[in-house]
């Protein structure tokens, strides 16, 4: 067992003893939660009509000084950090307190959607529902942080030895620029908390790996009609390929490769034998160690051609390695379901196919940090047209911040 998951072993076993007695201050931090939703729903539609794609400069850079200013305001000591090839700027701020247990929230602020998707369909509210593009992932995340670090500072919490907290532009493209960034600031703290949305009242104790495996055949070109016989035809041997190669999953191990994306010949010249044709795969893993057995299983079995003349090479590229399941996560997990009990609800612990930046914060190697994600505003639809954020949540959610952050400082405070 790593050595956080007894140090939280110890915090929640002290929490569960004075949750009695934190009532009055934990209906002083609820109502102030609830007193947010006027503001908070101002700043999201800001957010949200402001367009923020990862390649998208004039907007990243809006959302950053936004980010940065509010920040500021807390007292952070605030850095940014060129993160190429991201268009924006990775963004760092640091409270200092008098404790000894160094915290970070951390959430990105670009979106996966194009230039004018916010001008076509702007922020709206339907009941409780927020939509618009990047309302939930994560634009409503990075909202939770910045409230419960106003409710913080209005309470006077200083107990942490640093608070920090980190909003990177380039998660949506696996974070290419920003990981070395999020390695570097997690390896220094205690616990790390991620605020991508849950669909409900949960938080992600695990997350998925993403890699992505290309397929390339080279082969002869030649007129399609007269003399196909004369060429190599790489559209063909990439579908006997694909054929070959769709079981390389492995349903014990959760481990999903799904072939995405097809490319052969030139739509302008159909009368042509394509030489070249390629293909990508999303694979999906919990195990590091299936990103080998995918590579030696894949190369032994594109040995078996089709078409004679064609040459196919196949490569793993790890885009983002899994958070896997630990007892330290779980443990926050249970703290964080004790902290919603507080309110008359439970949370419940989940893990996710999807990857996110957890994978860059957890070190399965180290103590420290212990990490938990899915900690944003509730939401659904994410990456859509149609994607939503529940409104209600909102209070409940920056409760969740506020609590999780006291507890933690006081649980190792001098």
């Amino acid at each position: 067992m790593r050595k956080n998951a007894v140090l939280f072993l110890l915090i929640i076993a002290s929490t569960t003893l004075c949750v009695g007695s934190f009532a009055d201050e934990s209906n002083a931090i609820l109502e102030a939660a609830r007193n947010t939703q006027p503001g908070f729903i101002k700043d999201l539609r800001t957010l949200v009509n402001i367009d923020s794609g990862t390649g998208y400069e004039p907007g990243l850079a809006k959302v950053e000084a936004f980010l940065v200013k509010r920040l500021k305001s807390f007292g952070a000591k605030v850095e940014t950090f060129d993160s190429p090839p991201a268009k924006g700027k990775t963004v760092v701020g640091t409270l200092h307190g008098h404790g000894t247990v160094n915290l970070m929230l951390m959430i990105h602020y670009d979106t996966v959607f194009e230039p004018g998707e916010a001008r076509k369909r702007p922020f709206r509210v339907e009941g409780q529902k927020a939509l618009g593009p990047g309302v939930a992932d994560a634009k409503g995340g990075a909202l939770i942080i910045l409230y419960a670090l106003d409710i913080l500072k209005r309470r006077g919490l200083n107990d942490y030895q640093t608070l920090t907290v980190l909003f990177n532009p380039d998660e949506e493209k696996s974070s290419l620029g920003s990981r070395a960034i999020i390695k570097d600031f997690s390896s220094r703290q205690d616990v790390v908390l991620i605020y991508e949305p849950p669909e409900a009242d949960q938080v992600t104790v695990a997350t998925n790996g993403i890699a992505w495996v290309h397929l390339d055949v080279t082969g002869l070109a030649s007129h399609a009609g007269s003399a196909p016989e004369k060429g190599h035809n790489a559209a063909l041997e990439l579908s006997h390929q694909i054929l070959q190669l769709k079981d390389l999953g492995d349903t014990k191990k959760g481990t999903t490769v799904n072939w995405t994306t097809l490319q052969a010949g030139n739509i302008e010249h159909t009368n042509i034998i394509p030489d070249q044709a390629s293909a990508v795969a999303d694979m999906r893993m919990s195990d590091l160690t299936e990103l080998d057995r995918v590579q030696k299983d894949a190369t032994r079995i594109i040995q078996n051609r089709l078409i004679t003349g064609t040459e196919t090479r196949l490569t793993v590229e790890s885009r983002r390695p899994p958070f896997g399941k630990n007892p330290a996560t779980d443990n926050l997990a249970s703290l964080a379901n004790q902290i919603y009990a507080e309110l008359g609800k439970a949370i419940k612990p989940v893990a996710m196919r999807y990857g996110t930046d957890a994978g860059f914060a957890y070190n399965p190697n180290s103590d420290k940090p212990t990490v938990l994600d899915g900690m944003g505003i509730v939401g659904n639809r994410i990456h859509s047209s149609d994607e939503w954020a529940d409104l209600d949540s909102v209070p409940s959610r920056i409760y969740l911040t506020v609590r999780m952050l006291e507890t933690l400082s006081q649980g190792r405070a001098q």
